[in-house]
């Protein structure tokens, strides 16, 4: 039985992000493990509107504040270990990264 670990990792600061994602890399070509990725996402630009008083009457408001998301996603094959050491690591408050571990069952078994 196998594991697969998703990595998603997330910034707005893109050599931040491109920074851990090769720490990762070479981690993982140290460890011998099967690694995909990185894929890159196209980035997305975010547009949160911002009001110029707190009252909800009050229409006025400044302009948009604008920002862009870069999204880099690795998969792990196996090396259960390494995936939860990378998982738990202390990553810069820049940088948000999720984990999703599936488990993958062998040919010919049942269930």
């Amino acid at each position: 039985m196998t594991f697969v670990t998703r990595l998603t990792l997330q910034s707005g600061d893109r050599a931040a992000l491109d920074g851990i994602v090769d720490d990762i890399k070479s981690t993982a070509e140290r460890k011998g493990a099967a690694l995909k990725g990185p894929h890159s996402h196209p980035p997305e630009t975010i547009s949160v509107p911002q009001r110029s008083r707190l009252h909800a009457d009050d229409d006025r408001h400044f302009s948009s504040w604008e920002y862009t998301v870069f999204t880099r996603e690795l998969e792990i094959h196996g090396h259960d270990n390494l995936a939860r050491n990378i998982a738990s690591q202390n990553f810069p408050d820049s940088v948000h990264i999720e984990a999703e571990v599936e488990q993958i069952h062998g040919a010919g078994r049942g269930n």
